[in-house]
């Protein structure tokens, strides 16, 4: 079994890691450009992490503007096993109120403007995305939430939207009534890509409005999300620094696969596959080969 090391992409109001020791800051490249920010690595307890914060330092990338597959190819360069994703997100359920944490465990896309996948043509792959967040992984973050005294709620729907503007009205009640219960705008292509690097993944969404479907709340107002963010940034350290201080030292593999993504996911004939794009693909492919 591979030794665990945990990658955690921070959002909103989550710009660096609390509790982090032997702290090591390193800049790299990737052969699909340069993610966020620096990676920041060094441990919590026993355990391996890699930091990155998803918009960086001071925030300075809109979630369109995010380099996903960039950010995805680091962490897994890094070393990453299992990554843990914090985002801020909107209600659509009178019960999932600000502060609340929604552990999701279902996405659907909304955006269209992003590159959504490392493969294409010369080499198509097709990963299951049937279930798109790490059951393990997911269960140790809900046990870390109910040590810390934290409100969290496991499983439920995110959908992703492009932004950066908020919802419309229409857009915020048609979610509503399709039975969506959060909304953000940085999961997606991340959990998508996450599959394809085959990394466990699982998002902690951080509710900080009821987006404006809500009569009492028809108008989301960035000074009033701010405020709530700040008051969850320190219950999501406190959040991850348990989960980091009780992960195992080995990696766990994963039940549905999300460690063995692309076995059996490339369709394209070895002979027809693009060398280029085979050699870009680097440690993607490092576990089930490069092949020619």
């Amino acid at each position: 079994m591979a030794r665990a090391v945990v990658g955690i992409i921070g959002g909103s109001g989550v710009y660096h890691l609390p509790g982090l020791h032997n702290i090591r800051e390193e800049r790299v490249t990737t052969p699909w450009g340069e993610p966020s920010d620096a990676l920041h690595f060094g441990e919590v307890g026993a355990t391996e992490v890699v930091f990155l914060p998803r918009h960086g330092r001071g925030h300075a990338l809109s979630p369109s503007g995010i380099n996903y597959r960039a950010n995805i190819y680091a962490l897994k360069q890094a070393g990453v096993t299992d990554l843990v994703s914090v985002s801020a997100c909107g209600s659509f359920k009178a019960e999932l109120y600000p502060g609340l944490f929604v552990l999701p465990d279902q996405f659907v896309d909304r955006t269209f403007g992003r590159q959504s996948s490392f493969f294409g043509n010369g080499c198509v792959t097709h990963v299951s995305m049937a279930h798109p967040v790490a059951p393990l992984l997911a269960a140790r973050i809900a046990a870390a939430a109910e040590a810390e005294s934290i409100a969290a709620v496991k499983g439920g729907t995110y959908v992703c939207m492009e932004g950066p503007q908020f919802s419309s009205y229409a857009e915020s009640l048609t979610y509503k009534g399709a039975g969506y219960d959060v909304i953000g705008m940085t999961a997606m292509p991340e959990a998508k890509l996450a599959r394809e690097a085959e990394l466990s993944y699982a998002t902690i969404a951080m509710v900080t409005d009821f987006d404006c479907w809500h009569p009492e709340h028809d108008n989301v107002e960035v000074a009033a999300v701010i405020e709530v963010v700040r008051s969850n940034a320190d219950k999501a350290s406190r959040l991850l620094a348990r989960l980091l201080e009780d992960f195992p030292k080995e990696h766990e593999p994963c039940p549905i696969g999300s460690d063995r993504a692309l076995d059996s996911a490339i369709l394209t004939a070895p002979e027809a596959r693009d060398p280029q794009l085979i050699e870009k693909l680097g440690v993607i492919l490092a576990r089930v080969g490069a092949p020619k």
